[in-house]
């Protein structure tokens, strides 16, 4: 029987693992297949402890990211945002009010930073009337604000 080393896996290896993974493989397995194609590297003390630091960064910035999404959602939560128009009869926008206005009225009058891409409207906004808007800042993290759209 062929002796066993442990790898670190660089990139996903079919039937081995996925990326950042220690594996242990065949010695011949590691030395002809996945170290000249740079699918691995010898998992030595150091990479071992490389790997943990990476994972620990990576997890403090989650968590970082998520109390900011909290703020934020506090902040948000109850604001009324009332965005002024032109329009046409009976009510009717001649644009329509989308996920960008939306995200720079933010900016401008409470002066946070939303990305378009995080509010949820269902289309973009045609006509005058008072709207809910869901804004997903985080996985698991949203809040709605009003948007009362006149002309």
């Amino acid at each position: 029987m062929g002796r066993i080393m442990k790898v670190l896996l660089l990139d996903d290896v079919k039937g081995q693992g996925k990326k950042g993974e220690i594996v242990n493989v065949s010695d011949g397995f590691a030395r002809n297949f996945l170290f000249p194609r740079k699918l691995a590297k010898p998992a030595d003390n150091q990479t071992i402890n490389e790997m943990k630091a990476k994972k620990d960064s990576e997890a403090f910035k989650k968590a970082e990211e998520k109390k900011q999404a909290i703020a934020l959602s506090e902040r948000l939560k109850d604001t009324v945002l009332i965005y002024k128009t032109t329009g046409g009869v009976d009510g009717r926008l001649y644009g329509s009010v989308t996920a960008k206005d939306i995200s720079e009225k933010i900016e401008k009058e409470l002066g946070l930073s939303v990305d378009k891409r995080k509010i949820l409207i269902s289309d973009n906004i045609k006509t005058v009337g008072e709207y809910t808007v869901e804004l997903k800042l985080y996985p698991e993290i949203s809040t709605t604000i009003k948007l009362q759209v006149i002309n």
